[in-house]
């Protein structure tokens, strides 16, 4: 590869089309590699691109038509890569799918006539004229991918299809045309067109839906860009002018309106507002902003109004970064080489040479009918060898897995997280939405004395509420509406848990005379003449309001459970206090206890503050937890895990997650969650409960050793079978093996591994 120090160098990534394995994607990187002109090629395989570093000496066409020579090619669009991946993927799954219709409906009278009408001379013509479009059009890529191959000295699935449908086919045609030269040697002909079909059509059917899966990849990269605005709104010489995102420069400033995405990593300098973060801290309760404090491109503004100074643009933001990180993580795993195409690298020369040798012994030993005697025998192995069983081993399984899952709420989108599950020896779990519900809402309120005979503590069940909600007197009743008032026309995000709460009293709302908000202390508003104030305790010691010991001790103790104390009061004396709080969902603790006790590590990592994540990992039992961590520091861990040998399971519900379930082993999403994260992860609980995870590893297992047994199954007939079809009992017995009973061998080696498939559905998870 030469370095040309004085010509301009170009830097670009293309969609690269024609790779179907790893090993085409090594091909493609080698061959840029060894072109000259080109300094660097990197090929990612999971995402079917290639950065290429060129210098003037080479065009994009000119590389285009470099990897053309070897059945390889790039796509060259003005249109984001991302975007002509996506459709070069559609398309390739369109085309699959269009080419395993077309088999199937041309196999299936192909199939009848063989197995019923398999002595009926114009059958066989016509199954030969059926058999060639299903062969060489709609299967033509196995025999194209098979002399790809062949060229770089290797074997795989594709070469065993296109040698056994291939000699099948041949023998079958010279059957069709010379049945008088195995007359004259006193043998029936018989015709395997159908094995032939068949073995096209299963194998065409796995590839689709393999290409159906990656066609739906992207997915969730175009969802988490989406979450950036296209436009926004920027403020230059005391004017407003919207321009598009790409035209927005460091220093700019911009106006964020109530309900608008912001647009760019910046500082807020006027204005304060509550911000959902989400995104990147998980968290449902939107931040509060005002000057000074920092904002992040995708997260959204609430109801007031801000003016921001841009910190970051482009490809610097936050967003941007777990944009690319996520692109990075789904890469970087390069794909398990499935167990089949192992076997069959080692198999298909092992079959190829016992064929071979079979032949030439007959040849040497097979006296006066030497020829014709090596001949079967050489196809009777070929077709006892041939890969359908094989071919069905792992789908049927993972078919049968993946239906047994829906039944149990878990979706399982992705063959490799059912084939790893079982492996799991580590698990990763965010805390809101996943540990807990994801949703706050009040969990205590406690009353100081509102009269000589009424104190009342409530707590979080219904029951208890409605209860001693009837026995309160009018004079509490009367305050609970203007609480209710005032938290109506309240603006923080907690005001909402505490309506609803309310709400579910039956009680009506009264009208305030006045009404005010106090930035980062909550709000005031006055009702017959008195003045109420609902916000933290820093609004009540401003105003010179009692707080009673009781209540104060009280607000303590909730604050060490994590729950957000909220305050009530006259302008005289605080009335109550009111517990918010996400409350965990009844199936964690036990779901984790399962985890642990099945030897599986449990982490819980959080953007939440130290305080809450303790109270919650002491309740649910979890030693190992990590508080106030960003999006990278979620995936950074899993990679410290993971270079630690450990495979690792994550756990998540929101977009903050979607770059550690990419960086994952394998990635759970919570059924509830966003659809960024469901999109990421590979298996989604449609419940949400925890409950299903120790399930879905338990799927997992029986899947695997599905597999296993299948193989074994698939496997065995060839043990057996082959050296009796190259025709070790002809000395001893006289028998030859016909490829009539070869194939039949084979289709019952089909059989009995779907019938062990099947055996998967009455199996407890």
């Amino acid at each position: 590869m030469e370095t040309a120090t004085t010509t301009k160098t170009h830097k670009q990534t293309f969609a690269v089309t024609g790779m179907t394995c790893a090993a085409c994607a090594s091909s493609v990187e080698t061959i840029l590699q060894y072109t000259d002109g080109i300094h660097a090629a990197s090929v990612n395989f999971a995402t079917n691109t290639v950065q290429v570093e060129w210098d003037d000496r080479l065009t994009p066409e000119s590389i285009n038509l470099a990897l053309q020579d070897v059945g390889y090619g790039i796509i060259i669009s003005e249109k984001a890569v991302s975007e002509t991946v996506q459709e070069e993927q559609v398309k390739i799954y369109q085309e699959v799918k269009a080419r395993t219709i077309g088999a199937g409906l041309l196999t299936l009278p192909v199939f009848v006539l063989g197995m019923f009408f398999m002595d009926w001379e114009a059958g066989q013509w016509i199954s030969m004229a059926l058999s060639i479009p299903v062969l060489f059009y709609f299967g033509r890529h196995f025999y194209a991918n098979a002399w790809k191959q062949a060229r770089h000295r290797k074997a795989n699935m594709d070469t065993l299809v296109a040698l056994s449908t291939g000699i099948a086919f041949l023998f079958s045609a010279f059957n069709t045309f010379f049945p008088e030269f195995w007359h004259a040697q006193g043998i029936h002909p018989h015709v395997y067109y159908e094995a032939a079909t068949v073995i096209v059509v299963f194998i065409s059917f796995g590839k689709m839906l393999e290409e159906r899966a990656k066609s739906q990849t992207g997915t969730a990269l175009k969802k988490l860009i989406g979450l950036q605005p296209k436009t926004l709104t920027r403020i230059q010489n005391g004017q407003t002018l919207e321009i598009k995102i790409e035209e927005v420069q460091l220093g700019d400033r911009i106006l964020i309106k109530p309900g608008e995405k912001i647009p760019v990593d910046g500082i807020v300098e006027v204005g304060s507002s509550y911000i959902d973060e989400s995104m990147i801290s998980g968290e449902p309760v939107p931040v509060e902003k005002k000057a000074g404090d920092k904002v992040f491109a995708g997260t959204i503004n609430q109801k007031g109004s801000l003016e921001i100074l841009a910190e970051k643009v482009g490809a610097s933001t936050l967003l941007s970064q777990i944009i690319q990180h996520v692109q990075e993580a789904q890469g970087s795993k390069a794909p398990v080489q499935k167990l089949v195409d192992k076997i069959a690298g080692i198999f298909v020369p092992v079959v190829i040479g016992i064929a071979l040798i079979t032949f030439s012994v007959w040849m040497l030993v097979g006296g006066e009918n030497a020829f014709s005697h090596a001949l079967l025998a050489a196809v009777s192995v070929l077709v006892i060898a041939c890969p359908c069983a094989l071919g069905l081993a792992t789908p049927t399984a993972i078919m049968v897995g993946v239906g047994k899952g829906a039944e149990n709420q878990i979706l399982i989108r992705d063959a490799e997280s059912l084939e790893l599950g079982h492996r799991v020896n580590a698990i990763i779990l965010d805390k809101t939405g996943t540990i807990t519900s994801g949703k706050p809402s009040v969990v205590s309120m406690q009353w100081s004395v509102v009269s000589e005979q009424s104190q009342l503590e409530v707590n979080s069940e219904k029951s208890a509420v409605n209860n001693e909600i009837q026995d309160l007197l009018p004079l509490t009743n009367n305050y609970l509406q203007t609480l209710l008032a005032l938290e109506s026309k309240s603006e923080h995000p907690l005001a909402e848990a505490v309506v609803k709460y309310l709400k579910e009293q039956d009680l009506q709302s009264v009208e305030l005379e006045s009404f005010e908000s106090i930035t980062a202390r909550g709000v005031k508003g006055k009702f017959e003449g008195k003045t109420y104030f609902v916000g933290n305790a820093k609004l009540l010691s401003e105003n010179g309001i009692y707080i009673p010991t009781e209540l104060e001790s009280e607000a303590k103790s909730w604050s060490e459970k994590a729950q957000t104390v909220i305050w009530f009061a006259d302008e005289e004396n605080a009335l109550a206090i009111l517990g918010i709080q996400d409350q965990i969902k009844p199936s964690s603790k036990s779901a984790i206890a399962k985890l642990q006790n099945s030897g599986v590590e449990v982490y819980m990592l959080t953007g939440d503050n130290l305080q809450t994540a303790k109270a919650v990992a002491d309740e649910v039992g979890i030693d190992h937890f990590k508080a106030e961590v960003m999006p990278s520091d979620k995936s950074s861990f899993i990679k410290l895990l993971q270079q630690k040998g450990k495979v690792v399971a994550m756990v998540g519900d929101g977009i903050n997650d979607s770059e550690a379930l990419a960086q994952a082993d394998v990635s759970i999403a919570m059924g509830h969650g966003s659809d960024i994260a469901m999109d990421v992860a590979k298996i989604t609980l449609i419940t949400s409960d925890l409950e299903k995870i120790p399930q879905a590893f338990r799927l997992s297992h029986l899947t695997v050793n599905g597999i296993k047994q299948n193989l074994f199954w698939a496997f065995i007939y060839n043990v057996i079978g082959i050296p009796i079809a190259a025709g070790v009992l002809y000395p001893i017995n006289g028998f030859l093996l016909d490829p009539m009973i070869a194939g039949a061998a084979m289709a019952f080696s089909s059989v009995s591994v779907v019938m062990n498939s099947l055996r998967l559905k009455n199996l407890k998870i």
